[in-house]
């Protein structure tokens, strides 16, 4: 924590100095210039982590590689985006690139249990899974568009599925969502409650991917600590699938920047960006964290906990005009 604080102190000089700001413009949610690329700092501090636990056997050695390979990747090109401008279609082959990278170092997608079906999907359940990444990382860059969002968002979901980890399952598996909650809290404040530096593309998408992969591993493990993982993402996969859905009926171009997610909308009625943040996070460890235990001690089936954690929160994003123009409010 302390480690990562510190990085991001010297990212934020660096970041001024260097003109790395993000400008307020329409399709911003805050009204200063404020610097970015913060988020660099996680990245560093848990690739380090995840070296330090693969040199003491803590973690499996193609875990290491995986997540550390495919997060570095995320970071440096995120990085760069931060600093300029990375094209699109370059910045989305790398996102596929690190996705296949930490995937064949797992192993690709275990079969899953769903709805009291084992399924073995072979390539296309590793197809699936590729997109299952590269959508989770780009959808945490989507998400990360007020004050701490991102940052509480893995703090909670990250804690949760290490407590019950730690809890239910032998060995030392629980170090890997422990060590990037450890990093994201060192980072947090900086970002929350008001922004004096932003996590940017680099952090945000490290988490993503991070997040995606720890998943896959916990499923190697543990089948069913997939669906726990997912019902403790729940709200960030729900808020920002159902805004591209709702976007794209409208024949709107679903990868420009714009201002309306449910988490969006629900600031600019609070008027501050800090009950929403809070909000996420009481949502994930009072709603979302007990249907997670749940599935974790094998009382919930995991497809039917991620729907049953889900269902509320789309009414949510129904109910805040997720995907909808902000005219309106």
């Amino acid at each position: 924590m302390v480690m990562v604080a510190g990085l991001t102190g010297l990212l934020r000089r660096y970041a001024l100095a260097r003109a790395m700001m993000d400008v307020p413009n329409a399709r911003s949610s805050h009204e200063v210039p404020t610097p970015r690329g913060g988020g660099l700092a996680i990245a560093l501090v848990v690739l380090a982590g995840l070296a330090v636990l693969g040199a003491a056997g803590a973690v499996a050695p193609g875990v290491m590689l995986g997540l550390g390979g495919a997060g570095l990747l995320v970071a440096l090109v995120g990085w760069w985006d931060d600093r300029g401008e990375v094209p699109p279609l370059w910045r989305l082959l790398a996102h596929f690139v690190a996705a296949g990278w930490g995937l064949a170092w797992l192993g690709g997608l275990p079969p899953l249990p769903v709805f009291g079906v084992v399924l073995d999907l072979g390539w296309f359940g590793h197809a699936l899974a590729l997109v299952y990444l590269v959508w989770l990382l780009n959808l945490y860059n989507f998400m990360d568009g007020i004050d701490g969002i991102a940052g509480i968002e893995a703090v909670t979901a990250g804690l949760g599925v290490a407590v019950l980890m730690a809890w239910l399952l032998p060995g030392a598996d629980w170090l890997l969502p422990a060590l990037l909650v450890a990093a994201t809290l060192g980072f947090l404040p900086w970002n929350f409650p008001r922004a004096r530096i932003f996590m940017g593309d680099g952090g945000a998408g490290f988490l993503g991917i991070t997040l995606g992969l720890l998943s896959i591993q916990a499923a190697w493990v543990a089948p069913e600590f997939f669906w726990v993982w997912l019902v403790m993402l729940a709200l960030f996969v729900v808020d920002a699938t159902y805004t591209l859905v709702r976007r794209g009926m409208r024949g709107e171009r679903v990868h420009v920047a714009h201002r309306a997610h449910a988490y969006q909308h629900a600031a600019r009625l609070a008027g501050s960006h800090v009950p929403v943040s809070l909000g996420v996070g009481l949502i994930n460890l009072l709603w979302l964290l007990p249907v997670a235990a749940l599935v974790a001690q094998g009382h919930l089936d995991g497809a039917l906990g991620a729907l049953i954690g889900s269902v509320p929160l789309l009414a949510g994003a129904v109910w805040f005009r997720a995907g909808e123009p902000e005219q309106p409010e």
